[in-house]
């Protein structure tokens, strides 16, 4: 029998993505020792800071890897993150959360939210946070980590991270090349493909080396070296749904006790980010040039960091939206060259990880199999449109009428796919939701609640319970997530005792 195997990987570009290829694929084929993997990337280039929050998958990426969890915080500067905070999108003076945890806990088996949803119409129970233990430790800026349990209930939760991006990058190069993936320094001027299949066949860079592969990862940011200049596989625009179109970016020194969320706050063109680390604050605006010029938007950044800044703002320019193929050919995209979401989520880290599992899961052999491919590209597609729904959902239903930015915003016309969420959730309380998309009913219900869009029914098995039961025992779930808030240590107390990074 013919040995089919790829033998040899070529990642072009390093970064976050560049290395989170690497480590994983080196932890998949260091066992076999037939499968080169090589990483190429320019020391003139630095990564992008956009994407320095995440979600609770990264534990798994590290727990793959069997990386201890402490050691990765403490190297990587890296802060706790329970959940996302929305300040001034419901409105100016408003704020709501979208936490890692449910809300409540079933009663009598039927769900939470449609015994909150009556009690809410009649005035009788607090906002949904109120009932989400990571919400409410967010907060007051508390932190602990949460041990599930038979007995959890309510007071489970999940965590992940706030983290210096080239940090992560520098830690996750030494993890793989300890484990055996060849690093290579240099510029690429150049991609040869095979005439006759049209795959790419090398790189060549500025020194004449060239670096060849059966498979090509490409992790070379907006620019998709191998994936658009070479292979020319094209790009959906979403900026029709997702209108900022920049980003100012700007670390400050940290002033403020650190956030046990990351901050998303609304203003005239876009929104700002907070993300506290523990040597610095990271701060950014997400912004739409038909509304605020770059200087203007850089501006209005600097006076709202909380400390000196520690380098000057600059400037990120992209189109929202998606490669036409995450995999052409021979060549399977990452990061920026795949596309771009902007951090409204934090969704940039994951989207990495969720494909290299879909590699991994589908691994090509040295044969072209373009049903394999196909495939690939179709989950990739439908999981891409669930999470750009779910980001258009945030400036669909905002509340900051009279500002000609977020009244725009509300009054376009949205995909069928989210305006079908959006009329189902009104009508019926529920949210559909196929096994493989990221954002679960609780993530709908959170953001739903938090700008102030209830259902007109709810479940009638919520009528069997009487109502002076139903408001005792929303007021019990209320006591106890008080209770445990108040037992919590502050995150930065947490942090000290735990995971602090060496300042030396």
């Amino acid at each position: 029998m013919p040995d089919n195997r790829i033998k040899s990987i070529a990642i072009v570009g390093g970064g976050t993505a560049g290395w989170m290829a690497a480590a994983a694929l080196i932890e998949r084929f260091a066992p076999q020792r037939h499968t080169q993997i090589t990483l190429v990337e320019s020391p003139e280039i630095g990564t992008v800071g956009v994407g320095e929050a995440t979600v609770p998958h990264i534990r798994e990426f590290l727990k793959r890897l069997k990386i201890n969890e402490i050691d990765f915080i403490k190297r990587t500067s890296a802060t706790f993150k329970l959940a996302i905070g929305f300040d001034g999108w419901a409105g100016e003076g408003t704020q709501f959360f979208h936490p890692f945890s449910e809300h409540g806990v079933p009663i009598l088996g039927t769900a939470f939210q449609q015994y909150w949803v009556k009690l809410r119409q009649m005035g009788k129970a607090e906002p949904i946070d109120r009932y989400a233990l990571s919400s409410e430790l967010a907060r007051v800026g508390k932190f602990a980590v949460s041990k599930a349990g038979e007995d959890s209930g309510m007071l489970f939760f999940n965590h992940a991270f706030h983290f210096d991006a080239s940090l992560v990058a520098r830690y996750l190069k030494s993890w793989a090349v300890t484990h055996g993936v060849k690093h290579v320094e240099g510029t690429i001027r150049d991609v040869r493909l095979n005439g006759a299949s049209g795959h790419v066949e090398s790189v060549e860079l500025g020194d004449g080396r060239r670096i060849e592969g059966e498979l090509f990862i490409d992790c070379s940011g907006f620019q998709g070296l191998l994936i658009e200049k070479a292979l020319h596989t094209g790009y959906e625009d979403w900026t029709c749904w997702l209108p900022c179109d920049r980003a100012a970016a700007m670390p400050c020194e940290s002033r403020l006790a650190p956030n046990s969320y990351t901050r998303s706050t609304a203003d005239t063109a876009g929104w700002q980010w907070r993300i506290p680390l523990q040597h610095r604050a990271g701060n950014g605006y997400v912004f739409c040039s038909r509304y605020i010029s770059e200087d203007a938007a850089m501006a209005r950044l600097r006076v709202s960091v909380e400390g000196p800044a520690l380098a000057d703002a600059r400037i990120l320019r992209f189109t929202t939206g998606i490669r036409s193929k995450i995999w052409n050919r021979n060549v399977f995209c990452l990061g920026l060259a795949s596309g771009f979401l902007e951090p409204l989520e934090s969704t940039s880290i994951y989207l990495v990880q969720k494909a290299i599992a879909s590699l991994l899961a589908s691994f090509p052999q040295s044969v072209p199999n373009l049903a394999l491919q196909e495939e690939v590209n179709r989950r990739n597609r439908e999981h891409c449109d669930h999470i750009r729904d779910f980001l258009i959902l945030h400036y669909k239903l905002n509340r900051r009428e009279g500002q000609p930015f977020w009244d725009e915003c509300r009054n376009m016309a949205i995909p069928d796919s989210l305006a079908e969420t959006i009329d189902l959730f009104r009508a019926t309380g529920r949210v559909r939701v196929e096994a493989t998309d990221f954002f679960r009913t609780s993530s709908w219900l959170a953001m739903f609640a938090g700008f102030g869009l209830l259902p007109e029914y709810y479940h009638p098995t919520v009528d069997d319970v009487p109502e002076d039961d139903l408001v005792r025992e929303l007021e019990n779930m209320r006591a106890g997530i008080v209770a445990a808030v108040q037992g919590a240590p502050t995150h930065q107390a947490f942090i000290d005792s735990n995971c602090a990074m060496d300042r030396n």
